[in-house]
């Protein structure tokens, strides 16, 4: 039994060969349950008078009573329950029963949580780099599933090196991410991710442009001394004064140096507009092959200042 093949963010198994094969007889579903194995299933509907999940397999229904919805750690709110509909949801086979001459099938999605709790997310450590899924959104941060359906917090200033207003300008609800675990709390063990060790230091985005060219760009900030346009998600570069910009524009801007040992790049905005397209996230970590970092130093060696993560 591979944990990395099994304790991944809900929707991750439900397309997956061996997921189909348990979930596809009741015979199937029976040896899942004696095997304890880890299955997913798009909830179907929420019975509200009893707050249950319920799960058409074509055979045969599933249930996942409320306290089988999630850990007690993670409370269990109406909220959380009803918006797993039209999602998909893990679980393991409690039982199998006769209900009106028809098989019921007991489910827990709590039993697989507390399983990937203890063989998964316990055992990791800063720096380790993991697949989450983007659930929901607020002001300051970005909640993501870090495996069967347990939440992780990245804080909006672990998103980018780049500064953002709102979570919002970088990632969306449902978005398929890598992040790296940024700390854990001694008290709860509760975990916190990170997401801009992956995206590239100052020199590796820089190197993706040159002086004297001009490229497209994000208004982030608008300071006294200048107008922060963001060019990647961890590099911004510093344009003089407009009147008619605003942040949030998309705008077109002229590259008029880089200088590393200060990391700044000076920029010349030439013009804006109210839409564009936010390009994709850039990995500079290969996260096929690398499944850990201890040290990420995001300046140059020659800069004037140090911007670096040690992971501990």
């Amino acid at each position: 039994m591979e944990i990395q093949n099994i304790y991944k963010p809900e929707g991750n198994l439900i397309e997956t060969d061996s997921n189909r094969a348990y979930t596809s007889s009741l015979y199937m579903l029976e040896k899942a349950m004696s095997r304890g194995i880890v299955l997913e299933a798009i909830a179907k509907k929420c019975d509200c008078t009893d707050m249950s999940l319920k799960i058409d397999f074509g055979f045969c229904e599933g249930i996942i009573p409320r306290s089988e919805a999630m850990t007690a750690a993670a409370g269990t709110k109406d909220i959380a329950v009803i918006s797993r509909v039209g999602k998909p949801v893990c679980f393991k086979v409690k039982s199998i029963k006769q209900s009106g001459g028809k098989p019921v099938a007991i489910l827990s999605r709590r039993e697989a949580q507390e399983e990937c709790e203890k063989y998964y997310i316990s055992k990791l450590t800063p720096g380790d780099i993991i697949p989450a899924t983007v659930t929901h959104i607020d002001s300051f941060g970005a909640f993501v599933d870090i495996g069967c359906g347990i939440i992780s917090l990245i804080c909006i200033d672990a998103i980018s090196v780049s500064r953002i207003f709102h979570p919002s300008d970088r990632l969306k609800t449902g978005q398929k991410l890598m992040a790296v675990v940024r700390s854990r709390d001694e008290e709860t063990g509760r975990l916190y991710m990170s997401l801009r060790e992956l995206l590239g230091t100052w020199e590796e985005n820089a190197a993706e442009f040159s002086p004297l060219t001009t490229v497209p760009g994000i208004v982030r900030s608008i300071e006294p001394y200048g107008i922060f346009v963001e060019l990647a998600p961890n590099l911004a570069g510093l344009a003089e004064h407009r009147d008619d910009v605003y942040p949030g524009d998309y705008c077109s801007v002229y590259i008029k140096n880089i200088l590393p040992d200060k990391m700044k790049v000076k920029l010349v905005i030439i013009d804006t507009c109210s839409s564009g397209t936010i390009p994709p996230l850039k990995y500079y970590v290969d996260t096929n092959k690398t499944k850990h970092i201890s040290h990420w130093l995001y300046s140059p060696e020659n800069a004037r200042k140090t911007v670096e993560t040690v992971f501990c």
